[in-house]
Parts: structure tokens; sequence; C-alpha cells
């Protein structure tokens, strides 16, 4: 059994390699590439995704796997070669329901469906984007539909990114946790409101660019195997362990989106750089799942980089490099940073807001997968729903429907995860805290290895070995829940405001 096991790895690997060829091609999709490829550059993923999903979805790959069904019965459950049998027959199921002319299709409705949301996000014009995201849309309709077994429809599209999650958990975890944080925000809105207009002036672009790669340097970014680059919306391209880029973007006149940009992106690098060297080029080699990785950058970006010991190290450093901080103290510039305001950009939004963007967005997505909600209709119900749960009104569609990449990568399903991240970064917090009771002197100091030995040895090198859920029951003793998000929000906020 030992060699088909060898088999299938040598299979897999190959399946993996084209993978990597394929990000790359999407990373030079959304930072270098000329715009008039698209059309290329749709036909060349098309055509490396249909022979991945023909390799991954052969006869002899589920010969394979079938025969080695006893053996994965035989072995330690929690061994490496049971859990990447298991893995293997998980992600061949799934694929195995779809047809590669799908796959084509897919491909290629996306690379086009990029090209247009970026020149429709640059002219704020919802109707250049609107023809390919109702392609988008069907696409994955017509995806769910290969599940007819799933409670929900959108469970087939959460599990491709949340493995086991279901819409209803999802739903009963928002339920939850929306009242407690419309309580707080409304509490803070009573307060007297802190000043960031000092974050709000010319910021030399060049400088910014320089400070958050010192940043993300002493946090551990290995620039070996990295490298950091301008993209309309940041991302993380993790090729291999060994070549793991960031994107970000840069506001002249607004500190916050880079920095805060930079430090999120590099989490998730981190993560990715992490996993076990055993696992390279085999399905391990990977996250637990999208919210364990946003677990990480929010950690990075949040718990870490907004926090009052960070600055207390990094705020003379920042004012050596940006001499009109020099009147701003450091308690005024922490309140600052933390300022909580409900506001129009999902990246840019405060800790206390954050989760209700994502709530809307799973409200639209739910809806445009049942039929419910038209694209055509998009940006009217997306101003209204802004209205309704943050008291704003977007001026022009860049700021509204069209802020979001995702849904132009075929991603539906995937927002919910960003606020499952924030539950599951709390919750390690806690934990971390006990485990390292000086932490916070050690960011007072500058210091993060012993933030990122902890992650890389209870989180990072594990990859995709254990479930999502799984994984955080096993270091934190509960599955995902957001007592310990709520916790933290009220201590954190309570203090900043006088609650």
């Amino acid at each position: 059994m030992q060699e088909k096991f060898e088999q299938l790895q040598a299979k897999l690997r190959d399946i993996i390699d084209l993978g990597s060829a394929a990000g790359i091609l999407g990373w030079d999709q959304n930072t270098y590439m000329p715009p008039a490829a698209a059309e290329t550059r749709g036909h060349q993923m098309a055509i490396i995704n249909r022979i991945t999903h023909e390799w991954a979805t052969s006869e002899e790959m589920g010969r394979l796997l079938d025969d080695l069904k006893p053996y994965a019965e035989s072995l330690d459950p929690d061994s490496d070669e049971a859990r990447m049998i298991k893995v293997a027959k998980h992600d061949y199921d799934i694929a195995t329901r779809v047809s590669s002319e799908f796959v084509v299709e897919m491909s290629q409705v996306v690379t086009a469906a990029f090209s247009a949301w970026a020149e429709a996000r640059a002219k704020s014009d919802f109707k250049i984007f609107e023809p390919l995201l109702e392609k988008v849309v069907d696409l994955n309709q017509r995806f769910a539909a290969f599940f007819p077994e799933v409670d929900h429809p959108y469970d087939a599209l959460l599990d491709q990114f949340e493995p086991g999650m279901k819409t209803a958990d999802v739903k009963a975890i928002f339920d939850g946790l929306r009242p407690q944080q419309v309580e707080l925000i409304q509490a803070i809105s009573e307060q007297p409101q802190v000043d960031d207009s000092f974050l709000h002036q010319p910021f030399d672009e060049k400088k910014q660019w320089e400070f958050g790669e010192e940043v993300i340097t002493k946090f551990g970014y290995d620039w070996d195997r990295g490298r950091q680059d301008k993209a309309p919306h940041p991302f993380t391209m993790g090729v291999s362990i060994d070549d793991v880029r960031i994107t970000t973007r840069v506001d002249p006149n607004f500190f916050n989106p880079m920095f805060f940009g930079t430090a999120h992106e590099c989490g998730h690098a981190l993560y990715n750089l992490g996993h076990a060297r055993k696992y390279h080029r085999t399905l391990l080699s990977n996250g637990a799942s999208l919210a364990v990785h946003e677990s990480q950058s929010r950690m990075w970006e949040n718990l870490v980089a907004r926090s009052y010991p960070f600055w207390e190290h990094f705020y003379p450093r920042m004012q050596e490099i940006f001499p009109q901080m020099a009147g701003v103290s450091l308690d005024q510039f922490y309140k600052g940073i933390n300022k909580v305001e409900p506001s129009l950009i999902r990246v840019e939004a405060d800790e206390a807001t954050y989760n209700l963007h994502i709530m809307l967005r799973l409200e639209l997505e739910i809806a445009l997968l049942e039929g419910k909600v038209l694209v055509k209709d998009l940006p009217e119900i997306w101003n209204a729903k802004i209205q309704e749960y943050l008291g704003l009104t977007p001026p022009n569609d860049a700021l509204g429907v069209l802020q979001d990449v995702h849904w132009s990568y075929g991603n539906l399903g995937y927002f919910s995860t960003y606020a499952l991240g924030n539950l599951v970064s709390a919750q390690l917090w806690e934990v971390i805290q006990k485990d390292i009771p000086d932490l916070d002197d050690q960011i007072r100091a500058g210091k993060f290895e012993g933030l990122l030995t902890w992650l890389r040895e209870k989180i990072h090198v594990h990859g995709r070995k254990y479930e999502p859920q799984e994984l955080v029951e096993k270091v934190t003793g509960s599955r995902i829940d957001p007592a310990a998000y709520v916790r933290y929000l009220k201590n954190k906020f309570g203090k900043i405001y006088n609650l």
C-alpha cells in the first residue's frame, strides 16, 4: 500500500505544481499584466485549470483512492498519511461533481470579470461590470446545483472556503453577534468622538511603503521567500512554501490603508510560510480554511498593529519618518487609529463595525444565489442595505457595490470567513496571553519572535491537516464562538470611549 500512497502523492504533486503556475498567472494579472492581455490570459488560465481538473478527476485517481481506503482506515486517523488521503478524497469527491467544460467556462469568465471590475471601479460605473457579474452569479448557481444534497445551496459555496461549515451555522453565529455589536456601537456613539484628522493628510507614498516593509520585516516576513507589490485590491498569493507574495495599495492622503493593509496581508503570508516543510507540494501545505487564514491576518492587523504596546515601540519611529505627526501624542494617535465610526469601505472599517459589512455581504450573496436579488439591482439594494446597517449612503459605485474584488474572482461564499476570522483571532489571543504572560512587554520592545513561534507551533505548522473547527477546538478548547471577540471589543473600546 505504501507504493500506492507514493503514486497518489506523485499525481497530486503534478496537480499542485500546475496550480502554482496558475497562481503566478493570477498574481501577474493583478499586478503587472497589460490590460489588453486579459482575453489571452483567460485562455491560458482555462487550459491550465482544465488540465488540472482532468488529472484530479481521472479514473486512475479514483482507483488509487479506493485502493487506499482500507490502508487509511488502518492508520492512526491523526497521522499525516491518513489525513492526506482524507483531504484528497474530499477534494476528489467535489471535483468529480463538476465537468471540465464548467471549469474552463469559469476560468474564462472570471478572467474577463476581473478586468471589467477593475475598469468599472476606476470609472465608478457598475454597468461595465454588470454583464460579467451576471455570468459569475449564474456559474455559482450552477455550481451549487451540482450538490443537491446540501441543506441550502449556499452550503456548497461556503464549503469551498470553510470546510464543514453550514449556512445555518454562520447565520446562528451572526444572529448572536449582531445585537451585541450594535449595542456597543450605540454606546460609543453616545460618547464624545475621538479625533483622527491627523491621519487624513499627505503622507509620502515612498515613506509609507518603506515604513510598512520595515514593520513586517520585524514581524518575521521572509523577503527571500516573498515580495510586496501594488494591486487594486490587496491580496496574498501563496505560490509555494518558498514563494509567498503580498500586495497592498497606497493612499497618499490617508495613513491607514497601506499600513494596516500591509500588516493584514503579512499575517496571511506568515501563515503560508509556516506550514511544515514536510508538507511542501502536498495537499496539506495550505491553510485549514479561510476563517483560520483571516484569524492570522486580522490578528496581526488589529490585535497587534492597532494595540497600544505596538505603538509604544513604533510611534517614535513613525514621527521620525513623518515629521507632521510631531504634535500628535501617542494617546491621540492610538485613539485615532481605533476610532469607531460607520464607514463605507470594508477594508478600512474599524473593528467594532467591520463585521456589519460582512453580514451585509452574506445577506446579499444568499439572495443572489436564491435569485431573490438580480445583479442589475445590486447598486440600489447595496446602497439601501448600507443605509440600514450603517446609516450611510455611498456617493458612487466605487465606494459602494464595486469596492471588493471577490465577486470578480467568482468567489461567492467567501465573505463570512472574514468575520469568522475575527472571532477566531480573539479566541486564539486569549490562549496566547495565558501562554505568553509578558506578550505586551515583548510587543512593546518590538519583539515578535515569541508570538510568531507560538502561532507556528499551534496553527501554521499543521497546514490543512485539521478541519477548521477541529483545529480551533484543539487549540482553544471550543469551536468558533463570538464570546472572546465580544470581550475583546468591550474591553478595548470601553477604555478608549470611557464606557
